[in-house]
């Protein structure tokens, strides 16, 4: 690995393609619970720590403060409020999108982390960080256990 500072940005490296290696990724013990709730019953999940009482969303095993085991999920709601957000105009090809798609962090209250999502059924112009948005999730039977059975996050009424 080279320690040398890139400071000009003309001068940073890439790989073209894909990087392919003989793993498989798994989500965890926390992770799969956290959205198999999202498959099975439309929830959205967080793991609350019995000393310190926070609640963790997306869950983890163990609290960041104390270091218990976190085994108690509560149902955080699907409400949450812009924390920070983006708009994209192009695509991971650098192609112009047809029409700019909003990414968000949407903060649950009550919880210590968040989730990064789109934001539809509102205008680039009309959304604010603050906003109070509301998961839409994908029908059941289309659902297979992925962040992405939450289709989108709306303004909430």
């Amino acid at each position: 690995m080279s320690l040398e500072k890139i400071t000009n940005p003309l001068h940073v490296r890439h790989w073209l393609g894909d990087m392919e290696a003989d793993y498989i990724y798994t989500l965890g013990v926390a992770g799969e619970h956290f959205l198999e709730e999202i498959k099975e019953n439309g929830r959205i999940m967080g793991a609350k720590c019995p000393r310190c009482n926070i609640t963790y969303v997306p869950p983890k095993m163990y609290c960041e403060k104390c270091f218990a085991k976190l085994e108690k999920w509560v149902d955080i709601g699907k409400k949450g409020v812009v924390h920070t957000f983006t708009v994209a105009t192009i695509d991971v090809d650098g192609k112009k999108l047809e029409k700019p798609v909003i990414y968000a962090l949407i903060k649950f209250e009550g919880a210590c982390g968040g989730l990064i999502h789109k934001i539809g059924e509102t205008k680039p112009e009309k959304i604010k960080i603050g906003m109070k948005v509301e998961a839409v999730f994908k029908p059941s039977f289309e659902r297979k256990a992925s962040i992405n059975d939450i289709a989108y996050f709306k303004p909430a009424e």
